[in-house]
Parts: C-alpha cells; sequence; structure tokens
C-alpha cells in the first residue's frame, strides 16, 4: 500500500486518542510505521483508542504546550506528522471559544514550529475540517481555492488554521526552495463528517444514536433536514496516506490544500442518514426533535474533491450503504457481544479498495 512508504519509517501523530486518530494510529502500525503519539487522554469512556492496544509510543500532552511538544520532536527525529489534535465540536465550540480557537489554531503553530526545527522531517499533512470555508450555503461543492471563513468558534479556528499552514508554507517550506533551504513539504487536508464505528463524542449523530441504541431508548435528532457530506472513517484516511506518501517522495505539487471527501451519494440529511442506519441494525429508534433555539450549525455543506481525484487518482471506496452498514455492524457487535472489530473492518476495507482498482493500493 502507498507504495510501501510507510514501512519502517518514523511518523508522528498528533491526536490519537480521538476517533479518526485511533483509526489511523491503527493504520500506520498495520504497515510497519513506528509510531510515536501526542494526545491528551480520551474524553469518552468507553475509547476507541483504549479498546485497540496497539504498539504505540503514546504521550499525553497538551499540544499548546510547545516546551512539551519540542521534547517529544528532538528525541523522537520524526520522519513524517500527520496532525489530527483538535478541539473538534462545532456545539462545544460555542461553550469554550477561548479552549477552541487556543487549541485548534495555537496548537497548529506549535506543530508547525516544531516541524520548522526538525531536520529529520521530510512531510507533514494538518488535518482541519470541511468547515474552515466561508459557508454561503450553496448547493455547489466548495474547491481548495474558496475563501476561508466560519460561523461559529470552530468553523472559524479551522478556517485560521488553514491560513496559518498556508503562512509556514510559504514563508518557511516553500517549494521554490525546497532541496535547497528546506527538505520539508506541508499539506492540509479537509474532509467531511466522518463515522464508523468507536466513536462515541457529545453531540455527534452517530454516537448518540447508537448510544441510544444501546440503552434501549430512542434518539432525539435535532437537524433532521440539515444535508452533511457522510463519509466512513477510512476514507479521507486513505487520502492524508496517500497525500503524506506523495510529500514524502519529494512531490512538490503535493504541498497545498486538499479536500477528500465523498461524492454526490454520500451528501444525504441528517435524517436520511438516521434512516440508513436503522435499517442496519433493528434496536436503533430515533424521534425529530429540534429544539425551539439551539446554536446556529450549517444546514448545507459539501465538498468538491476534483483535485484529489484528478491530481492523486484518490477515490472513496465504500457506498452510501457500505458505509452505513459498516458502521452499525461495528456498534452492533460490541454492544452485543463485546467485540472490537476495527481490524477485521480495516482489512474488508483494504480488500474493496484492490477489488475497486484503487490507486494506493500498490
Amino acid at each position: 500500500m502507498f507504495n510501501s512508504v510507510y514501512q519502517g519509517k518514523r511518523v508522528l501523530l498528533t491526536g490519537h486518542t480521538g476517533f479518526k486518530g485511533s483509526y489511523l494510529a491503527s493504520w500506520l502500525s498495520r504497515m510497519g510505521a513506528e509510531v510515536c503519539a501526542v494526545a491528551l487522554a480520551p474524553e469518552s469512556s468507553p475509547a476507541h483508542w483504549d479498546l485497540l492496544s496497539l504498539p504505540v509510543e503514546s504521550h499525553l500532552v497538551d499540544i499548546r504546550e510547545l516546551a512539551g511538544l519540542q521534547q517529544i520532536f528532538t528525541s523522537f527525529q520524526p520522519e513524517m506528522v500527520f496532525h489530527l489534535a483538535a478541539q473538534p465540536i462545532v456545539r462545544l465550540s460555542y461553550d469554550i471559544p477561548v479552549e477552541t480557537f487556543e487549541t485548534n489554531v495555537m496548537g497548529t503553530v506549535n506543530i508547525l514550529e516544531c516541524c520548522r526545527r526538525a531536520p529529520s522531517l521530510r512531510a507533514a499533512v494538518i488535518v482541519t475540517s470541511d468547515k474552515c470555508y466561508e459557508n454561503r450555503e450553496q448547493s455547489a461543492g466548495y474547491i481548495e481555492s474558496d475563501p476561508m471563513g466560519g460561523y461559529d468558534p470552530y468553523s472559524a479556528s479551522k478556517g485560521c488554521c488553514e491560513l496559518v499552514v498556508s503562512s509556514y508554507r510559504r514563508s518557511f517550506f516553500n517549494t521554490a526552495d525546497y532541496g535547497r533551504k528546506h527538505q520539508l513539504l506541508l499539506a492540509s487536508a479537509r474532509a467531511g463528517n466522518v463515522i464508523g464505528g468507536g466513536d462515541w463524542a457529545k453531540d455527534r449523530l452517530v454516537p448518540d444514536i447508537m448510544r441510544a441504541a444501546a440503552a434501549g431508548v430512542a434518539a432525539k435528532i435535532r437537524n433532521p433536514f440539515a444535508t452533511r457530506p457522510w463519509q466512513y472513517v477510512l476514507e479521507p484516511l486513505s487520502g492524508y496516506l496517500q497525500l503524506g506518501a506523495e510529500l514524502f517522495l519529494g512531490k512538490c505539487s503535493a504541498a497545498g490544500a486538499w479536500n477528500f471527501g465523498p461524492d454526490a451519494d454520500g451528501v444525504v440529511s441528517v435524517g436520511k442518514a438516521a434512516e440508513m442506519l436503522a435499517e442496519k441494525w433493528e434496536d436503533i429508534k430515533f424521534v425529530f426533535d429540534t429544539p425551539a433555539e439551539q446554536p446556529h450549525e450549517a444546514t448545507l455543506l459539501q465538498l468538491d474533491c476534483s483535485k484529489a481525484h484528478e491530481k492523486l487518482a484518490w477515490h472513496g471506496v465504500l457506498t452510501p450503504e457500505e458505509m452505513f452498514s459498516f458502521t452499525a455492524e461495528w456498534y452492533r457487535e460490541y454492544y452485543r457481544n463485546d467485540r472490537v472489530i476495527t481490524g477485521e473492518q480495516l482489512d474488508r476495507y483494504i480488500a474493496l479498495a484492490a477489488e475497486r482498482g484503487l490507486a494506493w493500493i500498490n
């Protein structure tokens, strides 16, 4: 996979105790990478990271603490960095705006400063969000050159992150100076609403539905008519890994911003997503219950991933039906049979990618 780039490489990953980060740690370990990971302790119990028991060097360090981060970088001497650590919840950002900006913006600045001081480093992928764009509630997907913005503190913080990454790339990791003044290629990655087994975060559709199913009650769906670009967790991760491999191999054209989202059939309403999950697990019940007053959240948002399709030959693997099936199956096995099937699903995902001729499988 990925031209065997990750075999034996020293990869520093932030946010490994979170949902996407735990899956990326699992995949990197599966490919033979030496992973050093930095994050806060898991916020949920149970936590997907704790269930995996991976052979990863784990450091519980706040990315807002530059000195602690620098010690880890200096000791580990990473060759590649994937930065996923963040305050990831829109609704929570209304309650803790200062912490959201400190973590998402200054935390990213600290990571980039450590990257700037790491002579061993060759590639860095900074993960932000599809919500980094100035959302005009348009039907067309956003492209990488569209303006950054953000209504709520979370979205605005991700727009700020993209500006920070762009500034560091132009100021310190300019591709015109690659191979002369520096050896690092830097990119940012934006993904849609990621779902899959093992997510227990608050104020997210799938975790809320699955907790309710396990408790034998109906979940309350607050924004049933809002549309989201749903994608299975391994889909954007395959994009991040493909992007990281291109950067490591010295492809200067990869040093930029990239969208990794679903095709048009993955953009469905919240209510439809709940219905598709319920089709896959009979314990799932829900009701539409929109509060009279609630914080602003986008109702229409999707990404145009033409750049990744054309220049990285990246495409998603799963159909929407398969995506919701994988997700419901994970929780059903966990709650009914106390089984964690993350590794099994990763194997099946890779097998489907091979069957469907995905470029990164080689």
